[in-house]
Order: C-alpha cells, then sequence, then structure tokens
C-alpha cells in the first residue's frame, strides 16, 4: 500500500471516530437531562421558592459553566489527541492578570485583549513544544508549567492582586458574565409569571456557544481534526503513514492555550481584577468537563457537544445543591463521585472495543 493511501486510511478511520464521538456525547446529554429532572422535582418538594427551572436561574447557571466550558473547549483538542493539560488553571489565571496589568497600566482594550489571548497561546506553545522535543509524557509536562505559569503571574502582579479602575474597565467584558443581560427575553409569548419563551443570556454564554460550533466544524471537517484524532487513536500509525506528529501536537496545545485566553478573559470579567492564584484547582474541572462528556483519557475520543454537557452537569449541580440548602463539600462529593463514574464508563468502552478489536 502507498504513503497516500495510508494516509487517506488514517483520515477515514479517523473521521468515523469523530463520527463516534458524536454519538457518545448522547449518554452525558441523557445524564444532563436525569440531573435538571432530579434537581427540579426536588426544588419542587422541598423548597418554598421553586426558583431551579426559573429563567434566573438559568441565566446564572449558563454565566457559572461558561469560564470552565470555555477552557473545555481546548482541553477537549488536547485530550483527543491523546494529552493532558494540568497547567491550564494557571495559564488561565496568567491571562486574566495580564490583561488586568494592561489595562491598570492604561494600554488600549485591543492590547490587553490581544496580549491576555497569546499569553494563553504562547503557554500552549511552550507545553507543545517541550512535549514533542524532549518527548516527555504530557502530565509530567504540564505538572511542571502549571507551576511555572503560576510564578510567572505572581510576578507579572508583583505578587498581589491587579486591580484596574473601574472605568478602565470596558463594558463589553462586564456583559461577558453579567446574568442579567439585555434584553432579557430573545422571544417570548405571553406576559407575567406565566410568560414562555427564550431567555436571552449573557454575551459571554453566546460566545462559547458559538466557539463551540467553531470548533466542532474544525474537528469534524477539516484534515486537522482529522490528524487530531488519528494521533489520538494510534500515534505510532499516524507517524507511518505520514502525519506530523510533533506539529500536529504543538498546533493542538497552542490552540487549547488560546481557549485558555478567551477563558482568562472571562476570568478577569467575574472578578473585575487579576488574582494570580485564582485558577489553582480549575484545571481539574476543566478537565472533568471533557471526561465527563464522554472524552477517553487514552485519546482519540471526545467531542465538543459533549464536553459542553459535561460542564452543564457540574454547573446544573452546583446550582441545584444550592438552592436546595446543601454544603459546598457536599457539592464536591457529588462531583466527584462523577467523575469517577465517567471514567468507569469510559474504561470499560475501552475494554469492550479491544475485544472487539
Amino acid at each position: 500500500m502507498s504513503s497516500n493511501d495510508q494516509d487517506k486510511g488514517v483520515v477515514r478511520r479517523s473521521r468515523l471516530r469523530g463520527f463516534v464521538g458524536l454519538r457518545s456525547a448522547l449518554g452525558p446529554l441523557v445524564a444532563l437531562a436525569c440531573v435538571v429532572a432530579f434537581f427540579a422535582v426536588a426544588d419542587a418538594l422541598h423548597s418554598k421558592n421553586h426558583t431551579f427551572m426559573s429563567a434566573r436561574n438559568l441565566r446564572t447557571t449558563a454565566v457559572q459553566m461558561s469560564t470552565v466550558a470555555v477552557a473545555a473547549l481546548g482541553m477537549t483538542v488536547v485530550i483527543i489527541a491523546g494529552g493532558i493539560d494540568l497547567s491550564a488553571g494557571t495559564a488561565l489565571a496568567l491571562c486574566a492578570t495580564v490583561l488586568a496589568w494592561c489595562l491598570r497600566e492604561k494600554y488600549s482594550v485591543f492590547v490587553a485583549v490581544t496580549a491576555a489571548i497569546g499569553t494563553g497561546c504562547l503557554a500552549g506553545l511552550v507545553n507543545g513544544a517541550l512535549i514533542s522535543v524532549l518527548r516527555v509524557v504530557p502530565f509530567i509536562v504540564t505538572l511542571g508549567t502549571m507551576t511555572i505559569f503560576q510564578g510567572v503571574a505572581k510576578i507579572v502582579a508583583n505578587e498581589t492582586t491587579v486591580r484596574p479602575l473601574p472605568e478602565q474597565i470596558p463594558a463589553w467584558l462586564h456583559r461577558l458574565v453579567t446574568p442579567s443581560p439585555e434584553p432579557e427575553w430573545v422571544l417570548r409569548f405571553g406576559t407575567g409569571a406565566h410568560a414562555i419563551g427564550i431567555p436571552n443570556f449573557a454575551s459571554g454564554v453566546w460566545l462559547a456557544l458559538g466557539l463551540a460550533a467553531i470548533l466542532a466544524a474544525v474537528l469534524r471537517y477539516t484534515v486537522f481534526g482529522r490528524y487530531v484524532f488519528a494521533i489520538g487513536s494510534n500515534e505510532s500509525t499516524a507517524r507511518l503513514c505520514g502525519v506530523s506528529v510533533p506539529l500536529v501536537k504543538i498546533a493542538v496545545y497552542v490552540l487549547g492555550g488560546l481557549f485558555v485566553g478567551i477563558a482568562g478573559m472571562y476570568q478577569f470579567a467575574r472578578l473585575s481584577s487579576g488574582e494570580p492564584t485564582s485558577g489553582l484547582g480549575m484545571e481539574l474541572r476543566v478537565i472533568a468537563a471533557v471526561v465527563i462528556g464522554g472524552g477517553s483519557l487514552s485519546g482519540g475520543q471526545g467531542s465538543v457537544l459533549g464536553t459542553l454537557a459535561g460542564a452543564a452537569i457540574m454547573a446544573v449541580i452546583a446550582s441545584g445543591c444550592t438552592i436546595l440548602g446543601l454544603s459546598s463539600p457536599l457539592q464536591d462529593i457529588i462531583i466527584g463521585a462523577v467523575i469517577i463514574a465517567a471514567v468507569t464508563v469510559d474504561q470499560f468502552r475501552q475494554r469492550r472495543l479491544a475485544q472487539k478489536g
């Protein structure tokens, strides 16, 4: 078989894996529906205000999940390619800190946003280059850069919180995460408490959905997307078929860094400041969103829709527990149990595929 035929073969197989990954998103979507139904019933039975299914709570929950969801979009590509990025949380905080510093130092909004997103891309480039050149497993490399990025953020912030003046922060940044956007409804039928329709969301939620649609198209319809699935499925075979594995890996981590940089904007908009340690632990929620959404830590499987469902599941659990008056530690226990269940399902799926193969 010629090299060109082999290359076409790996592209065909990766296209099929992409379709299977899309089908695997049905499980997380069903799980999301079950979680929503559970908390809706619990709220109706045990709560006085019955606010869980309200449009206001829906908007608030969507805003709360948006930062994790955007960062998880980039992590989806990394995990599909068989990698992992433990530095996503501290890199996100670094991007938010750079944005806050630029605004405080009276740089233009364009320069500040470009610097923040560029910082995310640079962080991804560093990760991808180290992994490709040193040939060290991503877990170890990103574990090291996680601390490095936090240290750089502390240097930028001079080991304090960077707080621009309110007039230095553009209004559109606040609108990224406002839970009460204007207009309140996109489409509405009726008036008063019994009105139904499509509620409006913060601009950051719409931006996240737009980015998700673009990324889904890239993974589904481009050669780059097929190569990402091919490398995650079998890196050695992809290399033998002519795929430039190092370059694709670097591109994957730069793309992941791009989404981290955008998520850093969300983080700054939420806090109105740059806090170098604000991203600690966030990488776990970002990775969890991908895993709960059907992404495989073994690589080669995952979907954008599943990742959004995974991020939504965690946000709904947090919202539902808060409304029911459950403690924060109990929320963490529930989310941890969901993560274990998702990884267990993935392991069973991998064993079944191995047996069929």
